[in-house]
């Protein structure tokens, strides 16, 4: 057989594998009459982009076979599960990570039976698919994560496919250009594939029906040069793209030989392909005389009524003999040699590829440790610092420990220095491909920062970058790290479903540091005030999730440090930038994060032998502040009163032991926080997810949480906090209230704290600042 007569035999079996995982559950080689009972009761899956990923693959199978290319499959279309399962069924490396579907014919009836269904496996690239890293059930992100698949991985082709509905997609738009960062001498290569086959679900796709010139022109201004594989019929759309492949893997041998031995001038213009086929393609042409294939009607199950309708039955056998499956298995089942011959080998096959199964690679990070890089305190509160910036000098650190391993990064949205952490210059630059112009700081070809104003692709090309077996770390304002809610969503659910499996080996958490937080965005106003992407991670799996709130810079060190050693983790670190006061030593500080949360003796004045009066609880850095001047406070106009300090670090501590790995069984947490004395928490977010996390706790009705509410503008730092209740005297204020017995004995110092609110509101107005007590405090 020629090169072309056994991908076109390949081909047809993944389609039929394709086919009969959507519809058989058992006689997977039709050695019998097609019956309702072969056939599942509920028909789930998508057919329309099948055929066309299942020609690519085969044709990137010959291609690797022939240059031993290392490639990685994305795919973008989000239900081309059945192609990535039948493929790496048809080369054997699905059966190595689970034996129970082998390459017999019990195998493909497994195959076949647990695909959609109860107990099996679902519809989309899941982690359970070798060579996958990307799930696809939300388009939108399959470029940007083969960009990031593609840094510091120089030998590696990422094989992209964007399909019809995903080219429509803001994070796909700002995804192409991605390739303004990719350098050809250090990182891999990208291709593109942008398959349209002219619907989505019920729609027509915008970029299949605009003129060729038009679409021509959108794609080289992208900066791409697009190659075309166009038509229906098999002979000559594999004539076709067996030409085009070669020509492109030699464009890109091209491209890199060039750029590394020195003689690239300017950024190349990388190619991709644009392959135009039917939707549905091979599939039934007409059900019940209505077009099917090439029509939105192919998306989903082209034959729905096969257990109602005799004739769907038939017609569903007619297309699955169409494949002609007995000159592609042998008897027992077993793909044919001639089927398999263009098939590479052993990690070369794209379901076997280690880059699709990261922790493979992964190598840990050489890391200096919090120690290193530690502000020294004399005192608590006797020294401040900007807290990120202290971080940056720490993760320059990194960057040099790394810089020959080139496996750590990191990804921010135009924030790396506003957000202080621009020490990390000093040893690398931003990562930059076009234009450099005389005023521009920092802009390198070879650069381990990215920074691209799109959170999106800040994010995918990070996830992309830790899937592969790297290391990294997202910086982002607070307030517009939701933009990327739903992308966190995808891949914390990918992590925990990743850890359940054996074969998968662990990867590099993906951590992001938030900055610019809600309490210091007073300059930008109500639109940058929002803490809440906290509580949308906090609903994600606790296996996976952490949150920390450091409220110094030696606590940032540590909880840095820890989340740069962590595994399969999402974390988040929220740490002001601005200068804050130095609390804790580095000792101290690491004890007080390995706990988690505990009590800082030295800020109360618990007398050792009795429980305190009240708790004042914090986390986060403005929060702990305040609870401190708060505690200052009632030392001084109220010094009879035991007053218990507790501080928060990592707020997975308040959930209960047996809903977090984390969480603190109710002895402790009762030790901390009392059983029945008034608790004043101010916390760093929305109010009500303290309550949440500690509703089950027997002190939980005398908890009085504190934070944010809404109240924002453009004023002082110290306004920010009036506006939402969590300034100092407002804490002291229920203190007083609270406290049995305390309200009449204190009713002067409380009239004090409510005037001293009302002079702040004042005072502010009249000068633009806040006042002197407030901006001098110190801890004494």
């Amino acid at each position: 057989m020629t090169d072309l007569a056994v991908v076109d035999a390949y081909w047809r079996a993944a389609n039929y594998l394709s086919a009969g995982q959507i519809y058989l559950l058992d006689n997977p080689l039709l050695t019998e009459p097609l019956a309702v009972e072969h056939v599942k009761p509920r028909l789930l899956g998508h057919w329309g982009t099948t055929p066309g990923l299942n020609f690519l693959q085969a044709h990137l199978n010959r291609v690797i076979r022939d240059r031993s290319t290392p490639v990685l499959f994305v795919t973008g279309p989000g239900h081309g599960g059945p192609a990535l399962l039948a493929n790496t069924w048809l080369e054997g490396s699905y059966s190595e990570v689970d034996p129970a579907v082998a390459q017999d014919l019990d195998g493909m009836r497994a195959l076949f039976r647990q695909f959609s269904f109860p107990g099996g496996v679902p519809s989309h690239a899941a982690p359970q698919v070798p060579g996958s890293i990307h799930e696809g059930g939300e388009l939108g992100y399959s470029l940007a994560h083969a960009y990031g698949a593609a840094f510091d991985n120089p030998d590696l082709v990422v094989a992209c496919v964007i399909g019809d509905g995903e080219g429509e997609t803001g994070p796909l738009a700002a995804s192409w250009h991605a390739n303004k960062f990719l350098d050809p001498v250090h990182d891999g290569a990208v291709l593109p594939v942008l398959h349209l086959n002219g619907y989505k679900i019920a729609n027509p796709a915008l970029l299949a029906r605009i003129p060729h010139d038009e679409l021509d022109a959108l794609l080289r201004g992208y900066g791409h040069a697009p190659y075309y594989v166009e038509g229906d019929d098999p002979a000559a759309m594999h004539a076709r793209m067996a030409e085009v492949l070669d020509e492109v893997f030699d464009e890109i041998t091209r491209i890199q030989r060039t750029a590394r031995r020195g003689a690239a001038t300017g950024r190349p213009r990388w190619p991709m392909i644009v392959l135009r086929s039917p939707k549905g393609w091979t599939g039934p042409s007409e059900v019940d005389g209505t077009p099917v294939v090439g029509t939105w009607r192919a998306h989903q199950v082209p034959l729905a009524g096969v257990r109602e309708n005799p004739r769907h039955l038939r017609q569903l056998e007619s297309w699955l003999r169409s494949y002609r499956p007995d000159e592609l298995f042998d008897a027992d089942g077993r793909p044919r040699p001639e089927v398999t011959a263009l098939v590479p080998d052993g990690p070369l096959r794209m379901g076997a590829t280690p880059h699709a199964n990261g922790g493979l690679l992964l190598r840990d990070l050489r890391l200096p440790g919090a120690r290193a890089h530690a502000v020294g305190v004399s005192a608590p509160g006797a020294s401040s610092t900007e807290p990120t910036r202290v971080l940056g000098r720490m993760l320059r650190e990194v960057m040099a420990l790394n810089e020959a391993a080139r496996d750590f990064r990191l990804f921010g949205p135009d924030e790396v220095a506003s957000n202080r952490l621009d020490a990390v210059y000093e040893v690398t630059g931003k990562q930059w491909q076009s234009e450099v112009l005389p005023v521009d700081e920092h802009l390198v070809p070879d650069g381990r920062v990215i920074e691209v104003l799109s959170e999106h692709l800040c994010q995918g090309l990070l996830e992309g970058y830790l899937l592969t077996g790297r290391h990294g770390v997202f910086t982002c304002y607070e307030a517009f790290t939701h933009i990327v809610d739903s992308m966190v969503n995808q891949h914390v659910k990918w992590l925990k479903t990743h850890r359940a499996l054996p074969w998968r080996r662990p990867v590099a958490s993906l951590t992001y540091l938030l900055s610019s937080h809600v309490w210091r965005q007073d300059h930008n106003g109500f639109s940058h005030q929002d803490p809440g992407f906290i509580d949308h991670v906090m609903n994600k799996d606790p296996e996976v999730v952490r949150v920390y709130l450091p409220p110094d810079a030696n606590t940032l060190l540590v909880v840095g440090d820890e989340c740069l050693r962590g595994r399969d983790k999402v974390n988040v670190i929220v740490a002001g930038k601005n200068e804050s006061p130095d609390w804790l030593s580095v000792e101290d500080a690491v004890v007080h994060c390995a706990r988690g949360a505990g009590i800082w003796e030295w800020a109360g004045t618990e007398d050792g032998v009795a429980e305190p009066d009240v708790v004042l609880a914090c986390a986060g850095d403005a929060p702990t502040l305040e609870v401190l001047a708060a505690a200052s406070l009632l030392r001084e106009h109220l010094p009879e009163l035991r007053v218990r300090v507790v501080n928060v670090v990592d707020l997975m501590r308040l959930l209960p032991d047996t809903e977090h790995p984390h969480g603190m069984a109710d002895a402790e947490f009762d030790s901390l926080f009392t059983r029945d004395r008034p608790v004043v928490f101010a916390y760093h977010g929305y109010p009500w997810l303290i309550h949440r996390l500690t509703y089950r706790r027997a002190n939980h009705h005398n908890l009085h949480v504190r934070g944010y509410k809404e109240r924002g503008t453009t004023t002082t730092p110290f306004d920010m906090l009036v506006l939402n209740d969590l300034d100092r005297y407002r804490l002291v204020i229920d203190v007083i209230d609270r406290v049995p017995g305390l309200g009449s004995r204190a009713a002067r110092v409380r009239q004090a704290m409510v005037d001293q609110r009302h002079r702040h509101h004042d005072w502010i107005r009249a000068t633009g600042e806040d006042l002197p007590e407030v901006r001098e405090w110190t801890w004494a």
